[in-house]
């Protein structure tokens, strides 16, 4: 299995334009939180828990996140039990309401991440390896604690590899 900087060094060779890395700030949660909604149908309440579609692929991807690193993996842990909690509100609402929320949250997801990969000039990491679609929603959190100033020999790491965050002229005046 890659390493936690393996995988967000190959993540941001495809993410080197701050627009489009902010516009990955919107549209990754979006995207997460949309796929959290519509994947909480079907499912049941036992024993205070709502077990649904939802929880496993959460689990999965919780668990994949705790074995690259663990304080990592407990943030993306926290924010998957947060759209957990949300989609379980959705899911017993309207089918009319969960739908529209949860298909209208994915498509205007998509189409921030496509506006910043127009910024960018490069397709997607997820066309070339499958697997960005699960590290992009880490990469954001990495992202946001890198301008918190935590990690920085991590954030070195990455930008060794994949270069700086381009500052474009016109963002220095």
């Amino acid at each position: 299995m890659n390493t936690l900087a393996e995988h967000l060094i190959r993540y941001a060779g495809y993410h080197r334009d701050p627009r489009n890395i902010v516009t990955h700030f919107v549209g990754i949660p979006l995207i997460v939180l949309s796929v959290a909604i519509l994947l909480s149908r079907p499912g049941v309440s036992l024993g205070g828990i709502w077990l649904s579609p939802a929880l496993f692929v959460s689990a999965a991807a919780t668990w994949f996140y705790l074995r690259l690193e663990l304080r990592f993996g407990l943030v993306m842990g926290v924010l998957l039990g947060l759209c957990l909690w949300l989609g379980r509100l959705l899911a017993v609402q309207t089918t009319a309401l969960w739908l529209s929320i949860g298909v209208g949250a994915f498509v205007v997801g998509w189409i921030i991440q496509f506006v910043g990969h127009h910024y960018e000039g490069r397709k997607p990491a997820f066309v070339d390896d499958i697997s960005g679609l699960i590290i992009g929603p880490l990469f954001v959190v990495a992202e946001a604690a890198f301008l918190m100033g935590l990690c920085p020999s991590l954030k070195r790491q990455v930008e060794r590899a994949a270069g700086p965050v381009a500052v474009r002229k016109a963002m220095r005046h």
